[in-house]
């Protein structure tokens, strides 16, 4: 692929992010003229109130489903190279179950505790250790049952104690409502160091993608290989797991997308995923922002439903394909 081609992708992923941030800026639930947005943003705010809503809501949102996005899709890109299966993905490897697990075991041990994104990050982390230490030889399995038992245990949980649900299904779902600058701030520096380690682990997954044995003739010690590349990986689905929740297929759709336009090198697909990962997110956001739904008992909709049901939406005929294409294969 030229670098032409690869400048001219990257520049339109780039101009097509800054219309989705204005888009979500601009639209809201506030009654927030356009004139005020543009204000805020070039410091000449009428009101404090308006500055809150867009620098401490609106901004924060899409600014996580970006870089949530992103991290998934490069999780989705390494799980992928590592275990040789083109229908893995960030869910298979359990992290998202292992973050509701911790949730709901925080908040029902020290209820009305602001701890759930510590717990959610922590949770994660673990179930990807164990994952390592488990799993070796067989991670999609591995991480498969791994996410069952936990899903089985948060169920277990909920029903003796129902008062963390509403919180939870953030995690269990995906969801972007009601971010913050702090949920961003404590994103971005996975976002800084996660993507850049995947690409300089991108000439050796190109190697590792071979075989094994052909791998190893070329000088590549698989132990240590597939350690640092699950490191990655699981830390960056734990980051975007905790910052907005186990969102669903987006570490399958933006991996398969990106090999569509630039191919398997992934020195070149890291990025472009990444690229599609926090594009796909975030135009899912705000199409779920846009929904209104109609909740039993009362009298108005509510606007927006979970991202995860947008995802998931859009990711389901995606896996259909890929495993009739598998199938026939």
């Amino acid at each position: 692929m030229s670098a032409l081609r690869l400048a001219g992708l990257l520049a339109l992923a780039v101009g097509t992010g800054l219309a989705l941030v204005l888009a979500h800026l601009f639209l809201g639930r506030s009654d927030l003229p356009p004139a005020e947005v543009v204000r805020v943003l070039t410091g000449r705010a009428s009101a404090p109130a308006y500055e809150i809503i867009v620098l401490d809501y609106r901004l924060p949102r899409v600014l996580v489903g970006l870089g949530a996005g992103a991290l998934l899709a490069v999780s989705g890109v390494l799980v992928q190279a590592v275990v040789r299966n083109p229908l893995a993905e960030p869910a298979t490897t359990g992290v998202g179950a292992g973050a509701a697990f911790a949730v709901v075991v925080t908040l029902v041990l020290r209820p009305g505790h602001q701890l759930a994104y510590p717990a959610a990050l922590l949770g994660a982390v673990l179930t990807g250790v164990v994952l390592y230490v488990v799993g070796r030889r067989s991670f999609a399995v591995t991480g498969v049952l791994l996410g069952a038992v936990l899903a089985a245990a948060t169920s277990l949980l909920l029903v003796v104690d129902s008062a963390p649900i509403g919180t939870v299904l953030r995690w269990l779902v995906g969801s972007l409502n009601a971010r913050t600058p702090e949920d961003w701030a404590l994103l971005w520096p996975w976002l800084v160091v996660l993507v850049p380690a995947a690409w300089l682990l991108a000439s050796r997954l190109n190697v590792w993608a071979l075989g094994e044995p052909l791998a190893i003739g070329l000088g590549v010690r698989p132990g240590p290989l597939v350690a640092v590349v699950i490191l990655v990986a699981v830390s960056g689905a734990a980051a975007a797991v905790a910052a907005a929740g186990a969102v669903a297929f987006v570490g399958l759709v933006a991996p398969h997308v990106g090999r569509l336009l630039v191919g398997s090198d992934h020195r070149l697909l890291v990025p472009v995923a990444a690229a599609l990962g926090a594009l796909l997110l975030s135009l899912a956001d705000l199409v779920a922002f846009s929904i209104s739904v109609q909740v039993p008992g009362l009298a108005t909709d509510v606007a927006g439903v979970p991202v995860g049901a947008v995802t998931a939406l859009i990711g389901a005929p995606v896996l259909i394909s890929l495993v009739r294409k598998e199938h026939r294969a």
